[in-house]
């Protein structure tokens, strides 16, 4: 018998009797599981072992078994048939993003999630299993290891600075940092930390796929306080931060009603023109992250403020240019 099979039956059991307000018989539970009662009386035998507090009472010349009313408080409170179902199909977002750090886990609590289910919905989830596909994202070649990342959260947790190695795609620069670490953050399949560098004598994002050798020190910090850490994450049009600057972009009419039908950026204003045309305005913090959203766009998107991005982006234009008219 698979060991995941028997932890499953009994997650099952204890959620039942925890719900159960006349108790539930030995037949009632092997129905529910499709197994043989003997079967039933193990898991019960070894749930009791295990220490949680089922007991029995006969009445009507049967047993019936309960969980004390005591115990149910301690004991999660099981979610309704529709939030396990929801949170059972999460998974398949979940896990596209999050198999590096978290495989073991999910996969333990969506086990929990669907023996929890009751038997009739089965089907359901094998049928809309059918139907459900979450479409291939970009993912790390090389995911951040379970390690590196359990030290940075006990850091931040106990407010110490951590010194990394860490490589600079940018400058293709490895150095050693000293960093107090914020948060983590988890965006576009990879996990980041939020923290004031030392070096750099100012706040940094840092991936961890790019990060090696992480020395949790005993130098303690004072993090900023919550508002102010959500401000500087919120201002940013990505991930990374920068200075806060207007932007101003108008979209042709073309691409206008893909701009307007999505929240872009906490910020930002549409207004449409009447050519068809969108205006978008937005204040970010950092114009590097908004200069690759723009460029999807090609010639449907112009920049209108500030002025030195729009000269990024002419110059970036010249040299899409130049690359293409180049002969091989």
């Amino acid at each position: 018998m698979a060991r995941g099979d028997q932890l499953g039956r009994q997650w099952h059991i204890i959620q039942t009797l925890i719900v159960a307000r006349t108790g539930k018989t030995v037949a009632d539970l092997s129905s529910d599981l499709d197994c043989h009662p003997r079967t039933v009386y193990r898991d019960l035998e070894a749930l009791e072992a295990a220490g949680f507090p089922i007991y029995t009472e006969r009445a009507g010349g049967k047993n019936y078994w309960y969980i004390l009313d005591a115990a149910k408080q301690k004991i999660p409170v099981p979610f309704s048939q529709p939030e396990l179902i929801a949170l059972y199909f999460s998974r398949h977002l979940l896990q596209a993003g999050m198999d590096s750090v978290y495989t073991e886990a999910l996969e333990s609590l969506f086990l929990k999630v669907k023996t929890t289910l009751a038997p009739r919905y089965g089907a359901y989830l094998e049928q809309i299993e059918e139907s459900l596909t979450v479409a291939p994202r970009p993912a790390k070649s090389t995911p951040a290891p379970d390690p590196l990342f359990e030290k940075i959260s006990a850091a931040i947790v106990s407010k110490l600075k951590i010194e990394i190695d860490y490589f600079t795609m940018s400058r293709r620069h490895r150095g050693r940092r000293s960093v107090a670490p914020y948060k983590l953050l988890f965006s576009k399949e990879t996990f980041y930390l939020i923290g004031y560098c030392d070096t750099r004598r100012a706040v940094r994002t840092f991936s961890l796929d790019r990060m090696e050798n992480c020395t949790v020190t005993q130098v303690t910090f004072e993090p900023p306080d919550a508002l102010a850490l959500a401000a500087l994450i919120e201002g940013s049009f990505g991930i990374y931060q920068g200075e806060p600057s207007r932007v101003k972009v108008r979209f042709s009419a073309a691409v206008a009603g893909y701009i307007e039908e999505k929240i872009w950026h906490n910020s930002q204003t549409t207004e449409r023109q009447s050519d068809g045309s969108l205006m978008f305005t937005a204040q970010v913090a950092g114009l590097e992250e908004i200069k690759h959203w723009i460029l999807r766009w090609g010639a449907e998107a112009e920049v209108l403020e500030p002025v030195r991005l729009r000269q990024a982006l002419a110059h970036e234009a010249q040299r899409m240019v130049l690359r293409y008219s180049q002969e091989d």
